[in-house]
Parts: C-alpha cells; structure tokens; sequence
C-alpha cells in the first residue's frame, strides 16, 4: 500500500525551525487582530453604559462587556505565551546559524592548515641560510672591488702636513712679489689685435689744445 499511495511521513517534510517562527508570527497576528476588535467592543460597551442609568438596560451591557473583557484577557495571555516561543525559537535559530558559521571557520582554517603545510614542506630551511651565507660573501667581495677601483696611485703613502704648508706659503709668496695678475698684463696687446698699434704725431692744433687745458 505504501508503494501505491505512499507513506504520510513522504508527504509531508518535517517543519524547520524557520517554518515554526513564521506559522507562530501568523497565529499572533490573527490574535492581535482580534484583540483590537475586543477594544472596539469594549470602547462602544462603555459609551453606552455612560448614557444609560442604572437598571436592567445597562446591567445586561455591563455583562456583555465583562465578556469581552474575559475575551480579551484569553487572547492576551495566549499572545503573550507565542511571543516567548517565537523568542525561544529564534534564539535557537540563532544559536544554530552561530554554530554553523563556525563550524564553515573552523572548516576554512583547517584546510588553510593543510595548504600551509603543503607549501612549507616543499621549503628546504638549510637551502635557505646557504643563500643567505652565499649572499654575505658576494656583498663582502663587491665591497672589497670598489675599495680596490678607488685606490690612489702615485701617491706617497705618508705625507708630511709641515712640507705642504711649507710649499704653500711659497706659493703665496711668489704672487706677492709678481703682483697681481691683471697690472701686469695691462701692458700686453691684446690676443684679437692681428698688427701692433702705431703711433699717431700729434699735431700742432692738439698741443695748443693741451698747453690751453693746463
């Protein structure tokens, strides 16, 4: 018979945690909704119960809003009880999602672990400070080549500071006794003159000129 029709349990999955929440959010608010309705009844009970003078009229709308109220405080009590179930509920969703998601972590790092693993096993460390060594060795060398390259030769190795100030103040004497540079080139020709200058006589008209100024 099961092969023919099936079983029940085939039919029907098993409620989820998320499909509880959401039937229990829809069972509150029919009951809210009807809580409402009871306010409505109870706001017109009191109206009417305010025109009216004590008797049976007002005894019999007394009693039919006693009844509301009854109602009311039913479907108060009955929200208030699937409120804390939705919280129950979703504090146990989640929990569940927290677990999950740590589970998926815990996961993840186990298989980052396993790839570490991969990587650095393929990592000689013995390889590795031999380069290190090798590089040491081949920096000391380049520094020994430039120390070489920028030697001096020609140069004696000792030099005597006394003898060098000795020839300086030589030096400075000898330009003292020529005198500076440019007296003693006043008296030269100039490179860019290609003949010597010849000397003009001065004529007779210059010299009155001259005995006039003096």
């Amino acid at each position: 018979m099961n092969r023919i029709f099936g079983s029940s349990s085939s039919k029907k999955p098993r409620p989820t945690l998320n499909d509880a929440i959401s039937s229990t959010d829809t069972r509150m608010a029919s009951i809210e909704v009807k809580i409402k309705k009871l306010d409505g009844e109870l706001a017109r009970y009191k109206e009417q119960m305010s025109r009216l003078r004590n008797g049976p009229g007002k005894n019999a709308i007394q009693e039919r809003a006693l009844r509301t109220l009854k109602q009311k405080r039913l479907y108060e009590s009955q929200l208030a009880q699937l409120t804390q179930q939705t919280f129950n509920m979703e504090s146990a969703a989640l929990a569940t999602e927290n677990l999950r998601n740590t589970m998926a972590t815990v996961d993840a790092m186990k298989q980052a672990n396993k790839e570490l693993r991969k990587q650095y096993g393929k990592i000689d460390i013995d390889k590795i400070e031999s380069v290190h060594y090798d590089m040491e060795d081949l920096l000391e060398q380049a520094n020994e080549i430039q120390e070489t390259l920028g030697r001096s030769y020609a140069v004696p190795d000792e030099i005597d500071e006394a003898d060098l100030q000795a020839e300086l103040d030589a030096l400075e004497l000898d330009v003292e006794e020529e005198g500076p540079s440019y007296l003693s080139d006043l008296n030269k020709v100039p490179d860019f003159v290609d003949e010597p200058p010849v000397e003009i006589p001065e004529t007779p008209e210059q010299k009155e000129a001259v005995k006039t100024s003096a």
